[in-house]
């Protein structure tokens, strides 16, 4: 008898060494986005399918509306392994993918269809440069045309620089676009800029008209001028070794949930967009049409501010050339 217990005990403790400890994972994922918004809406069926399609093998919890801090916190917290992934703008993520904010180079699109053309091509490419900086992208939402909005009116150039702009800490994109028109912002985390509104640290912001609603900065603006300052994207992305710890077939029920949601947003966003836009006007947000000469420097200092970055080699060559050749084509240049 001893010696069939023995040999039992010895097989449950085989039996047990060869089940993985990790078959039961939680990942941790932070975002700005408040609850409740559609952001929030998409990513918790996502996590809901996932948590069904694994069998309760995968769960997926979230921190939103900012509870983990600002997009440096959270990518900090991913490394030290506090989180596994988060969603995302480009300005902190450029230590992460060298060609995070490649779609926010000012003026760099004229409408939303280049837009689409330029993503069809160089997602694929961010895809592949984050996953060698050690992330995983499950998703790309465009957040939309981004533009200046104020507490106070703003007609010319030198109405923006008597202004306090704000700009998203370590974007440098952002950061040089406005000292080329002679303003020097003043860098902050998203998550610090409804109070800096509030206690008039900052007067003036670039946000798109979806964003300015979800985070209540709508509230505060008065005036939006109605020039497209740049694209803004957002991503969602997990570490690559924490995905590395699910089964193959549980990882790809995660790739496909998100992938799937973040197509959604991208989608409602465009609509959100435009909805919100009405919503700002109906609540007295006026918009300002600035005059041709005016609209004409700003998008000089575009111009100015991309040949800076293609000198300074701020982004990979190769994505650079493929944004240049699809917007070639699509102008009818050679």
């Amino acid at each position: 008898m001893k010696g069939w217990i023995h040999h039992w005990g010895m097989g449950l403790l085989l039996a047990l060494c060869a089940t993985p400890l990790s078959a039961q994972q939680t990942i941790k994922i932070a975002t700005i986005a408040p609850d409740g918004s559609v952001w929030m809406k998409e990513l918790r069926a996502a996590a809901a399918d996932v948590q069904a399609k694994t069998q309760g093998r995968v769960t997926v919890k979230f921190f939103p509306g900012g509870v983990m801090g600002s997009d440096a916190v959270v990518l900090r917290k991913i490394r030290l392994g506090q989180l596994q992934g988060g969603a995302v703008t480009g300005s902190d993520l450029s230590g992460v993918c060298r060609d995070a904010t490649v779609y926010t180079v000012p003026f760099q699109f004229n409408n939303q269809a280049e837009v689409d053309a330029v993503r069809k091509v160089v997602d694929p490419m961010l895809a592949d440069c984050f996953q060698k900086g050690g992330m995983r992208m499950l998703g790309l939402a465009g957040g939309g045309f981004a533009y200046l909005m104020s507490t106070h009116e703003l007609r010319t150039r030198d109405d923006l620089r008597s202004s306090k702009v704000w700009v998203p800490a370590n974007d440098r994109v952002g950061e040089m676009t406005f000292k080329n028109g002679g303003i020097t912002p003043i860098p902050l985390p998203i998550s610090d800029v409804f109070t800096s509104l509030q206690t008039g640290l900052v007067d003036t912001v670039v946000n798109t008209t979806s964003g300015a609603v979800i985070l209540q900065w709508h509230s505060k603006v008065k005036y939006m001028i109605d020039l497209p300052l740049t694209y803004v994207p957002a991503y969602f992305l997990v570490e690559d070794k924490a995905l590395g710890k699910l089964a193959p077939a549980d990882q790809a029920a995660m790739l496909q949930a998100f992938a799937a949601a973040m197509a959604r947003i991208d989608t409602t966003n465009r609509r959100e967009n435009v909805q919100a836009l009405a919503a700002m006007k109906h609540g007295g947000t006026q918009l300002l049409t600035p005059p041709p000469v005016e609209a004409a420097r700003w998008r000089d200092i575009g111009v100015t501010t991309s040949r800076q970055l293609e000198q300074q080699n701020a982004f990979t060559p190769a994505v650079t050339a493929a944004i240049r050749r699809v917007l070639a084509s699509l102008r009818g240049g050679n």
